[in-house]
C-alpha cells in the first residue's frame, strides 16, 4: 500500500465463481487495493479487477489450490493495522466467533457464506463482502469497501446488480 496520509480504502469482494458483474467497476471505484476473498472462478476475473485497483487473492473450495495467484491465506498490513484474509472454509462453517479465535488481527476478511457481514468483537472487525457471482441462497449480491483513518477500521456493504 502507498504511504500516504489520509484514509486507505480497501475492496473487498468474494465469491465470485466466476462471474463479473459490471457494477462492481462503479462499486469498488477509487480504492487503492482490492482484496478477494476465494472462490474466484479463473484468472480472468482477477484481470479484469486489476483494471481498477491492484489485486491479491486467496483460493476458496470451488478454486485450485495450486493456482500462483492465489494464497491460502493474506496478512495484508494497512494504516496501522494488519487484515487477514481467507476463504473461511478452512474452518468449516465459518462464524465470527470462529475466525476471532483462529486469528489474531485487528480485521478479519473471509467468505465462503455468501451472506453479508460487517461485525465489531473486541475492538476487532469481522467483514464478509457477501457473494459477488451467481445469485444463490437468497442473497443478493454484494461487495465491500474497507476504510483505515488513523489505524480505525470501518468497512460498509455495496450491494450490486
Amino acid at each position: 500500500m502507498p504511504d500516504h496520509s489520509g484514509p486507505i480504502v480497501i475492496g473487498l469482494i468474494s465469491d465470485t465463481h466466476g462471474l463479473l458483474r459490471s457494477s462492481v467497476h462503479e462499486a469498488l471505484q477509487g480504492v487503492g487495493l482490492i482484496l478477494h476473498a476465494g472462490d474466484v472462478g479463473g484468472q480472468e476475473i482477477l484481470d479484469e479487477l486489476r483494471i481498477i485497483a491492484p489485486v491479491q487473492a486467496v483460493y476458496g473450495n470451488t478454486d485450485a489450490v495450486d493456482d500462483p495467484s492465489l494464497s491460502q491465506e493474506l496478512i495484508v498490513p494497512a494504516g496501522g493495522i494488519h487484515i487477514h484474509v481467507s476463504h473461511g472454509h478452512e474452518l468449516g462453517s465459518p462464524t465470527p466467533e470462529r475466525l476471532l479465535a483462529a486469528y489474531s488481527q485487528e480485521v478479519l476478511v473471509y467468505g465462503h457464506t455468501h451472506k453479508q457481514l460487517v461485525t465489531r468483537a473486541d475492538g476487532r472487525l469481522v467483514v464478509n463482502p457477501g457473494a459477488a457471482g451467481p445469485r444463490r441462497f437468497n442473497v443478493g449480491p454484494s461487495v465491500a469497501r474497507l476504510t483505515i483513518n488513523n489505524g480505525i477500521a470501518e468497512a460498509e456493504i455495496v450491494p450490486i446488480d
